[in-house]
């Protein structure tokens, strides 16, 4: 089958004109007040909605002990 109607530029850009991507959203750390994406760990401190859940300087270690080998 083949289209009847053919699909022009300005009908295929109206139909595209809502696929852009937003910004990324960021929130204040309520530790150390450093920017993170919103409902995501705080890379800077390690702490999600007020509390401690990731070990930061443990994985900083390890990143070092990796690079020395």
């Amino acid at each position: 089958m083949v289209n009847r109607m053919r699909a022009t530029k300005s009908h295929r850009n109206n139909r595209r004109s809502h696929h852009a991507l937003d910004a990324m959203r960021t929130s204040k750390c309520q530790q150390c007040g450093v920017a993170h994406r919103s409902h995501a760990v705080c890379m800077n401190c390690g702490t999600y909605n007020g509390r401690k859940v990731l070990d930061i300087t443990a994985k900083a270690v390890k990143a070092v002990k990796k690079t020395a080998k």
